[in-house]
């Protein structure tokens, strides 16, 4: 019998899912988060670990026209960011994205308002077709994209292993990212701290 530490080990019909760990999220830009930076080690270690595993890796950003609905000057919540093609909507430079590994890019928010990578994307088809059954998840924020994206995920059918330790949260509300986390937990998603 397998045991926990092996079964979250990457392996046949996994992926890594960055979600939104662009510059407008990172401290400077347009809309960080706190602590954002944080996660940047820990996720170049996953993608190090899915890269050698030869595993496929997916990463979503926002990718939004600069008069998108939701923006405040458009009666949204948040300050215009990440803008397609603008240095903010790039992704961290101090992420280090393997060059001999293929990394999908799913484009959101395009139009509509998209908090989860699956909303109004070919994500899930492009899962479906690498084979992928688990899906390993971080990025930004916890208490939007994480949890939309986490989520759907699970009503999709997917096994979901949250990295802890590679996603912090908006926390527009005190609490909001620990209740995101709780969610994501009660909606069957394996939580891993390391």
């Amino acid at each position: 019998m397998m045991s926990a530490i092996q079964a979250l080990e990457p392996q046949s019909g996994d992926a890594l899912l960055l979600v939104d760990v662009q510059n407008d999220f990172l401290p400077g830009g347009r809309l960080a988060v706190a602590g954002a930076d944080q996660i940047l080690e820990p996720l170049n270690r996953w993608i190090a670990r899915f890269s050698q595993a030869g595993l496929p890796i997916f990463a979503t950003r926002d990718w939004h026209p600069p008069d998108h609905c939701s923006f405040a000057i458009r009666g949204g919540p948040w300050p215009p960011h990440c803008i397609a093609g603008s240095p903010g909507a790039e992704f961290s430079p101090a992420l280090r994205l393997p060059a001999d590994t293929p990394v999908t890019v799913i484009g959101k928010g395009t139009d509509a308002d998209a908090y989860s990578g699956f909303e109004g994307t070919d994500l899930d088809a492009r899962l479906q077709a690498a084979g992928v059954r688990r899906l390993f998840v971080a990025g930004l924020a916890t208490d939007y994209c994480v949890l939309n994206t986490v989520l759907d995920a699970r009503r999709s059918g997917y096994e979901v292993v949250l990295l802890e330790r590679a996603i912090r949260p908006v926390e527009v509300h005190p609490g909001d990212g620990a209740r995101a986390v709780a969610a994501m937990a009660a909606a069957g998603a394996q939580l891993l701290k390391d």
